[in-house]
C-alpha cells in the first residue's frame, strides 16, 4: 500500500516533461490544449469526462474505471457524481443533501484526498480492507491499482476524481506523471463548467425558466420589459395568515412547501412555467404556440384540476397541519417580465394588466365559493363550454369582470 505519491515522483512541470519520450510528451501537451480550448466549450460534463478518459487511455494509461464527484448548488442535490467503466461508460449519479451523505463522505477517499491535500495511492493487493469501505468492493470487481485526486475549486469546493486499473503492474511512474500534467488543465475546465452550471441553475431556480436565459443574455438593465402571451395561473392559499400565525417558522415552512407540491408539478406536467411565488401564492403561465391558444388554455386547466386533486388527496391524509384551501384563477392575455428596483438591486418580476387581472379573479374565489374560476378571455380559448357565474366587480377595474367555473 502507498498513501502518497512514489519517491520519484516530482511536482517540478519540467523534471515531469523530461522524463517522458517525445511522443508521450507531444500527445500531453495536445491532450492539455484540447482540456483548455474543446472542452472548454462543450455544455456536456459527461462528454468531457468521456472524452478526458479515451484520450487517457490512448495514451497508454490502463483505465478501467474512473469516478468523480463535484459539489453543486442546487436545492435538490449537493453534488454530482460521474461513474464511468469501460463495460459501462459513463452514469451519473445525483448525491442528496443530508447526514447520510455526509456520513458516506467523510469515510471515502474522496474526503481523505481533500483533508490531506495530497493524492491516495494504492496497491490494492496490499491495502487492509478496513482502511475505506469501498476496498473491499474494489477488490472483488478485480481492480489492482487506485488512485484518488483532491480537486479544489478556488471557491474552496472539495472535489475529487479517482482512478482504477485491473491491470497487475497498476499505475506507474509514467501514468502517474501524465496524469499530474494533464489534472490541472482537467480541474480548471471542471471548475469552469461547474460555476456556469451554478450560475444556470440557480438563476432558473429562483426566477424561472425563460427570465432566467434573458437575464444570461444581458436583459438586466432596469426598465426592459418582456411580454409572453399565454395562459395565466395564479393561485391564493385561503387563510393562511390564520393558519400560520398558529404554526413555528419552521413549520410554516413545511406547509408551504407540501403545498407548492401539490401546486407545481402538476403545471410543470403540462409545459408551464411558474414565475413567481407570491408568499402562499404562485403566478404561473402556459405559453401559447403559435396560433393554438386553445391549446395553452386547455393545459393551464388540466394543471389546475389537478392541483385541487392533489389538494384534496393532501387534506385527506393529514399533510397539513389543517386541512386548506385554494383559489385558482385563469386568464388569458399578457404576462410581462422586467427589471424593476433602483441602483444596484434590482427584481425581475412580473407585471401589468393581465396579471393584476388573474390576481383580482383569484380574491373572487372565496367570494364566490369556488375554488377555481376562469376569465371570458380564458373561456374563448377552450373547446368546452363553462358554465357562468355573472359579471363581477374587483379591485382596480371599472369595469365588471366576467367569469365562469369548468
Amino acid at each position: 500500500m502507498s498513501s502518497s505519491l512514489p519517491p520519484a515522483f516530482s511536482d517540478d512541470l519540467l523534471t515531469m516533461a523530461r522524463s517522458l519520450d517525445a511522443e508521450s510528451l507531444a500527445r500531453v501537451i495536445a491532450l492539455r490544449d484540447w482540456l483548455i480550448t474543446v472542452a472548454g466549450q462543450m455544455e456536456d460534463s459527461n462528454e468531457v469526462l468521456s472524452g478526458f478518459l479515451n484520450r487517457l487511455i490512448e495514451l497508454g494509461l490502463p483505465i478501467d474505471r474512473a469516478v468523480s464527484a463535484i459539489e453543486t448548488l442546487h436545492s435538490e442535490y449537493a453534488g454530482i457524481g460521474r461513474f464511468w467503466t469501460r463495460e459501462e461508460g459513463t452514469v451519473v449519479r445525483y448525491l442528496p443533501h443530508g447526514d447520510r451523505r455526509e456520513t458516506v463522505y467523510q469515510t471515502s477517499p474522496f474526503a481523505h484526498v481533500n483533508r490531506t491535500g495530497e493524492w491516495l495511492v494504492l496497491d490494492l493487493a496490499n491495502t487492509p480492507d478496513d482502511l475505506f469501505p469501498i476496498i473491499p468492493e474494489l477488490k472483488e470487481a478485480g481492480y489492482r491499482h487506485y488512485v484518488t485526486i483532491p480537486i479544489r475549486f478556488t471557491n474552496g469546493a472539495e472535489n475529487a476524481i479517482s482512478f482504477a486499473t485491473r491491470t497487475p503492474q497498476g499505475f506507474g511512474i509514467r501514468e502517474l506523471t501524465i496524469l499530474r500534467m494533464v489534472i490541472p488543465s482537467f480541474s480548471l475546465v471542471t471548475e469552469l463548467r461547474a460555476t456556469s452550471n451554478r450560475l444556470d441553475e440557480v438563476l432558473r431556480i429562483y426566477v424561472g425558466d425563460d427570465p432566467h436565459k434573458a437575464i444570461l443574455s444581458g436583459a438586466i438593465q432596469r426598465g426592459q420589459v418582456t411580454r409572453i402571451r399565454s395562459a395565466i395561473l395564479f393561485a391564493d392559499m385561503r387563510d393562511y395568515t390564520h393558519i400560520s400565525s398558529t404554526l413555528s417558522p419552521e413549520s410554516a415552512v413545511d406547509l408551504l412547501n407540501n403545498y407548492f407540491d401539490c401546486l407545481v408539478p402538476p403545471i410543470e406536467d403540462e409545459g408551464g412555467e411558474v414565475l413567481k411565488y407570491l408568499g402562499d401564492g404562485l403566478l404561473a403561465i402556459v405559453r401559447d404556440k403559435g396560433d393554438d391558444t386553445g391549446g395553452a388554455a386547455q393545459s393551464a386547466l388540466t394543471a389546475a384540476t389537478k392541483a385541487l386533486r392533489r389538494i384534496e388527496a393532501a387534506n385527506n391524509e393529514g399533510r397539513f397541519p389543517v386541512p386548506i384551501n385554494v383559489g385558482l384563477a385563469l386568464h388569458h392575455g399578457d404576462a410581462a417580465y422586467g427589471n424593476v428596483g433602483s441602483g444596484q438591486r434590482l427584481d425581475f418580476t412580473v407585471i401589468g394588466r393581465d396579471v393584476n387581472l388573474a390576481s383580482r379573479i383569484a380574491e373572487l374565489n372565496k367570494r364566490l365559493g369556488e375554488p377555481l374560476l376562469m376569465s371570458k378571455p380564458f373561456v374563448e380559448h377552450l373547446w368546452g363550454n363553462p358554465s357562468p357565474l355573472g359579471a363581477h366587480e374587483v379591485e382596480g377595474f371599472a369595469e365588471a369582470i366576467e367569469v365562469y367555473k369548468p
